[in-house]
């Protein structure tokens, strides 16, 4: 992103963050008013899980403020993975409100006492509902128009609330029906369901710090951008690295002619960084070259050959980067096999059946890895 693309995004995400945090104090402080004058603790863990909320708000402004510091020389690549620790955060003091929660729940459910809902509390109650609604869809909308996980994340807890302060309200109604308190139990479920919560933030703040797959429609959309280029015979490897949300690096390998010159290879793989950063926001690090034999019959009708016996192999995904100099004996290419086989047994046996149809050649084969899907 460029400077304006990401001062807007954290203008975006510090106003929705901010409304959040105004709206989820005040259900706090009715629901916990509620709760007191009630003594519910259905009605108490929902206003915990609304206040986890706001902080969680209030971290996620600090992540964002944090992550766009500039780049400087200890950090040149910058400071967006920031998020992904602010999630973190996050994630503890959900899991903390969870656990907090169950703790109380299997005490109130072993050592019960009445609730005392009022028509006034039960009106609360349904308002929250409905707030928490209306936040989901503008927090879930927001997040999307800024790519922002965190206040998609958010706009789906918003609704995941209202899921939850509606079975509160259910299990009041229950009680002043019937005389049967099922709310120890429901606040039980709701520690339940903020504690998944907190271990799925967790997990997929891990899973982006640690590495994972590139989306099949950005892939399919960079390399579509490049295979734009006339020049360009295929693109594979490619590879990202994601430095925050919507900060990426990357590099691939493009397929040309055996005959483009050395400037001509520079200006097309200039040509194709700015259009992959102009299109994707993507900064293309290093664009690799494979060279395709175009003016010799036999080297064609051999790939073909090679290509054939590679791709009948069970769980071979792609084969691509071959070249063959006849008169050298030389002979290079890739394969992609599936991770779910068993890679090394596979390569070595295509290995041995490549080297057994042409022993003359020396023969490099890549096992190369399948980095994104497109």
């Amino acid at each position: 992103m460029n400077g304006a693309d990401i001062k807007y995004r954290e203008k975006v995400i510090v106003r929705t963050s901010m409304i959040g945090i105004a709206a989820n104090i005040v259900l706090v402080l009715f629901k916990a008013a509620v709760g007191f004058v009630t003594n519910s603790i259905a009605v108490m863990l929902d206003a915990v899980n609304n206040l986890s909320d706001a902080l969680s708000s209030i971290i996620t402004i600090a992540g964002t403020k944090l992550a766009n510091k500039e780049p400087d020389k200890k950090h040149p690549y910058g400071h967006g993975r920031i998020e992904y620790l602010s999630q973190l955060v996050v994630a503890a003091i959900v899991l903390y409100a969870g656990i907090t929660a169950a703790v109380e729940s299997v005490k109130k459910i072993i050592f019960p006492e009445a609730a005392d809902y009022s028509i006034a509390s039960l009106i609360i109650i349904g308002a929250a509902v409905a707030v928490k609604i209306v936040l989901g869809i503008y927090v879930g909308k927001k997040g999307r128009e800024v790519k922002s996980g965190s206040l998609e994340a958010s706009g789906s807890d918003a609704f995941f609330d209202a899921v939850l302060s509606a079975s509160v309200l259910f299990s009041a109604v229950i009680y002043l029906l019937t005389g049967v308190s099922l709310e120890a139990w429901v606040g039980a479920v709701i520690a339940v369901f903020i504690i998944k919560s907190g271990f799925e933030m967790i997990r997929d703040a891990v899973d982006e710090m640690l590495g994972v797959r590139v989306s099949g429609e950005l892939a399919s959309e960079i390399k579509h951008t490049i295979t734009e280029e006339p020049e360009v015979q295929g693109v594979y490897d490619l590879i990202m690295h994601n430095y925050g949300p919507d900060r990426f690096l990357g590099s691939a390998h493009i397929e040309v002619s055996d005959t483009l010159t050395a400037s001509e290879i520079d200006t097309l793989t200039r040509r194709i960084q700015d259009n992959v950063y102009k299109n994707h926001a993507v900064i293309m690090t290093a664009v690799g070259i494979y060279s395709v034999n175009t003016s010799d019959d036999e080297a064609e009708a051999i790939r073909t050959r090679v290509r054939e016996t590679v791709m009948s192999r069970n769980g071979v995904i792609q084969f691509h980067g071959f070249y063959i100099d006849i008169k050298s004996r030389q002979m290079s290419f890739d394969v992609i096999i599936d991770f779910d086989c068993d890679r090394k047994r596979i390569y070595e046996e295509i290995t041995e059946e490549i080297k057994k149809a042409y022993p003359d050649y020396h023969i490099r084969i890549t096992l190369d890895s399948d980095m994104s899907d497109s």
